[in-house]
């Protein structure tokens, strides 16, 4: 039987990781390692400034006062280091993830962490609507899980999926779209006097097709498989200009080498 290891960023609490547990554990070995407190757009934070500190609250769960990336790294190299999860699962989120908002999302940096720790990863997100529920994106997730357990996973594997709210359409395979915030910084003072800041913003979304974020307003379900490798390698070939202003630089020791 597969051994999963389940986080999210909103909460041990949280009716969605509830949900996802339930749905993965009739066809695996299920731990929960999760916040004990709502971490959203934590991104790929790491804890290193203080001790960690985790309870377990029932069997197979325990709540951490980190980050989910802490989770992923106290389930995968301390509760499970003897034996180490065959995935890393991550949601269901409340809210979607969607094209560049993974940089920020915790739950999908989670299954970043994952990835670097050589384990294939898998994030859920549901879109919050009118009638909304978990349900779908929970029995989506274990037809997901299954499928995978007959595929050769790849070590670096990590899939973003998300859910839309109203009846679902079908699949897609899809890349990231792109958003654009109109980005503001909303100034205030406190009841002392002091000023302080809220950063807001309203997205709007390119609708470009074979985005993730076409699929979802579609009513289709959005699997996009991402990679954490952020080279722009044709850079590496065009950028001649720069590489000549670089390849002049006068330095104490040693010399510029291009790259392969």
């Amino acid at each position: 039987m597969k051994r999963i290891l389940i986080t999210n960023d909103d909460g041990i609490f949280s009716q969605g990781i509830r949900r996802l547990a339930s749905a993965l554990g009739e066809i695996a070995e299920v731990l929960v390692v999760a916040p004990d407190r709502e971490q959203s757009a934590m991104g790929h934070a790491l804890t290193l400034s203080r001790p960690l500190r985790m309870q377990k609250i029932e069997e197979r769960w325990y709540a951490v006062d980190g980050t989910p990336t802490d989770c992923v790294n106290l389930g995968v190299l301390a509760l499970m280091k003897d034996h180490p999860p065959d995935l890393v699962c991550s949601g269901i989120n409340f809210g979607l993830n969607l094209g560049d908002d993974v940089t920020y999302s915790g739950t999908v940096s989670a299954t970043f962490e994952g990835t670097l720790l050589g384990i294939p990863s898998v994030a859920f997100s549901q879109e919050v609507g009118e009638g909304f529920s978990f349900d779908a994106a929970a029995a989506f997730a274990r037809r997901l899980i299954e499928i995978l357990e007959g595929e050769a996973l790849p070590r670096d594997l990590l899939l973003n999926v998300n859910v839309p709210a109203g009846p679902i359409q079908g699949v897609s395979f899809t890349r990231l779209g792109r958003r654009v915030y109109k980005q503001s910084v909303v100034e205030n003072r406190d009841p002392r006097g002091r000023k302080v800041y809220w950063i807001a913003g309203t997205p709007q979304w390119d609708r470009a097709s074979g985005t993730d974020w076409e699929a979802v307003s579609s009513g289709r379900i959005s699997v996009t498989p991402l990679h954490l490798d952020l080279t722009y390698y044709p850079g590496l070939e065009n950028f001649s200009s720069l590489w000549d202003k670089l390849s002049a630089l006068a330095f104490p020791a040693g010399a510029a080498v291009k790259p392969e």
